[in-house]
């Protein structure tokens, strides 16, 4: 939701932030952070999770958002250090995944490396 509000103007914070990119090089920037929150959100009600979708105004997109296999494989990296020190249940859970990652319906996969715009931690 931060994200939506920095694409939007609304916000001071969090407006050079890498993961921004992908959305603010969109055709239409705001429609295709919609659309990536409507899935985070049908996502969301999947698991059981208390979303609310009253800020979400999706419509379906031009055209799909092209990721990198390397990117995908990099956040899921990412994801994994996080979520090791959270919850280690968890972790074994997705760890034995990583073959399986899908991304959010607004991209695409496509061939290539983690995208450069990437904050490499």
């Amino acid at each position: 939701m931060l994200a939506k509000k920095v694409l939007e103007g609304n916000t001071k914070g969090y407006r050079h932030h890498p993961q921004l990119i992908r959305f603010a090089n969109y055709i239409k920037p705001l429609e295709a952070i919609q659309a990536y929150l409507y899935w985070i959100y049908e996502e969301a009600k999947r698991r059981g999770y208390q979303f609310s979708a009253d800020k979400i105004e999706a419509k379906p997109l031009v055209a799909l958002i092209p990721a990198t296999y390397g990117q995908l494989q990099y956040e899921f990296e990412h994801l994994l250090k996080k979520v090791y020190i959270r919850n280690r249940v968890w972790y074994q859970e997705l760890s034995h995944k990583k073959k399986d990652i899908q991304c959010n319906p607004v991209f695409y996969c496509i061939e290539g490396d983690s995208e450069p715009w990437e904050k490499k931690h």
